[in-house]
């Protein structure tokens, strides 16, 4: 059949005999990896590879939120912290030459570490602004409060993963820093108006529309579509994401278990496809409910086909040799300075 449109999550540090035989008939397009699946570099190794084995693609995707500060499933003492990325936005402020090299720098050094293990994809830059009457679950993690900051280090984050071969996923598409609630937890309302998201929220995406590959928001955007958040909304995903941002690379939902969709597996998959989403994904590890999502997902084909392929060639690339020891004191001095 080929690759079904949704990333999957795994329960622990190894694959199971269930998870195993479950990869192997609906052959998930990815696997993304959480802290609780993570223990030693050889294990990570050997997760990802038996990953790989199970779906028969030496080519499947692995997946990680490493961001630095709060978002940051590979940590001491087997990994170094990385700071968040408001760290960044105030090395930036400070000196913008050195605050982009850094952002470069450090999304260089993540990959080599994620790379070594297997893991070819990490989820971020976020490209979310830091707005004042937003929830505090981006927070420092948005680089800073201003376009031109936030789009180009999340320009040279993602710049330094693929220099390193590792793909970047831009978040939260169309924008999530406006959002007053924690999507993990409740759905949350924008209530601005359409103009002024367009001139501020939406700008620093399209200003990365080129990038590989970007992460919906769980958000609703009330003037756009009063009822269905992002991910779901073919209003949103056409007419912002495709039309007005300029997007045309492939487009993952955020963690479809978070509480700010409703109803059951099945159904929040076959919207968020029917919406214009490419793909899906599903966090939890939890085997009955991928069994719901699998259903409503097909095999890779037409245009998101052709936008996964257009994203893993990315991986084709020759990667720059880094010197790890010295880019590492290097970096820390320039975002201690």
């Amino acid at each position: 059949m080929g690759a079904r449109a949704f990333i999957a999550g795994i329960a622990g540090t190894v694959l199971t005999d269930r998870e195993r035989a479950f990869f192997r008939e609906s052959e998930p397009w990815g696997l993304i990896l959480f802290k609780r699946n993570i223990n030693t570099p050889d294990q990570v190794r050997r997760l990802t590879d038996s990953f790989r084995a199970a779906v028969a693609r030496a080519d499947a995707p692995v997946l990680v939120d490493q961001e630095g500060g709060r978002v940051q499933r590979l940590g001491p003492p087997l990994w170094p912290n990385f700071p968040p990325a408001a760290r960044l936005g105030e090395t930036y402020g400070r000196a913008p030459a050195r605050g982009l090299e850094a952002a470069k720098l450090g999304a260089r050094l993540m990959a080599a570490e994620i790379s070594a293990l297997g893991i070819t994809i990490d989820c971020m830059p976020v490209a979310d602004l830091r707005l004042p009457e937003g929830h505090g679950v981006i927070g420092d993690r948005a680089y800073g409060t201003e376009i031109e900051t936030v789009a180009r280090l999340a320009r040279s984050a993602a710049e330094g993963l693929i220099a390193g071969g590792v793909l970047p996923v831009v978040k939260h598409i169309p924008g999530h820093g406006r959002a007053r609630a924690d999507s993990h937890e409740a759905l949350p309302v924008v209530e601005t108006s359409r103009a002024e998201l367009e001139r501020t929220d939406f700008e620093p995406f399209r200003r990365l529309r080129d990038l590989p590959i970007a992460m919906t928001a769980h958000v609703v955007y009330a003037a756009i579509d009063p009822v269905h958040p992002a991910t779901v909304s073919r209003t949103v995903v056409q007419e912002i994401i495709r039309d007005n941002i300029g997007f045309d690379g492939l487009l993952m939902t955020d963690d479809l278990s978070m509480k700010a969709l409703s109803g059951g597996f099945r159904a929040r998959a076959e919207s968020s496809l029917a919406a214009g989403c490419d793909i899906v994904l599903h966090c939890n590890g939890r085997l009955e409910e991928m069994t719901e999502i699998v259903a409503a997902c097909p095999a890779l084909s037409g245009e998101s086909a052709r936008r996964a392929k257009a994203a893993l060639n990315l991986l084709n690339l020759p990667v720059e040799s880094v010197d790890v020891a010295e880019a590492r004191a290097r970096f820390s001095a320039m975002v201690a300075a």
